[in-house]
């Protein structure tokens, strides 16, 4: 791991931010950096190579939101320079999304 994937890590880890996510977990054909499965978040620290591999990063998540998950992308830099932003929007989406194990609102009221 890199340095702002060990700091990032490190933070994530332990359920911290309420739900388990794992590192490094194989989904398909790909390697997540974080993914918390229970709530179908993939959180992606990008170097300066995926400037130039947009088309690839494109298909793969693709192939990830046609798996139910949903990806948040960072430069791999965001956690050295701004750890409380990418774990604010972390928080928030984790927030503001629906559970998928439970039905949507109304249903079963």
């Amino acid at each position: 791991m890199t340095d702002s994937e060990r700091r990032l890590w490190s933070r994530l880890r332990l359920e911290q931010l309420g739900v388990k996510f794992r590192r490094q977990h194989p989904i398909g054909p790909y390697i997540a950096d974080f993914a918390c499965l229970s709530r179908r978040l993939i959180v992606e620290l990008d170097g300066s190579q995926h400037a130039a591999q947009a088309s690839a990063d494109a298909r793969r998540d693709a192939f990830l939101n046609g798996q139910g998950f949903f990806v948040l992308r960072f430069p791999s830099d965001a956690p050295l320079r701004n750890m409380d932003g990418v774990l604010q929007t972390n928080v928030q989406w984790l927030a503001d999304s629906p559970h998928p194990n439970l039905p949507p609102e109304g249903e079963g009221a």
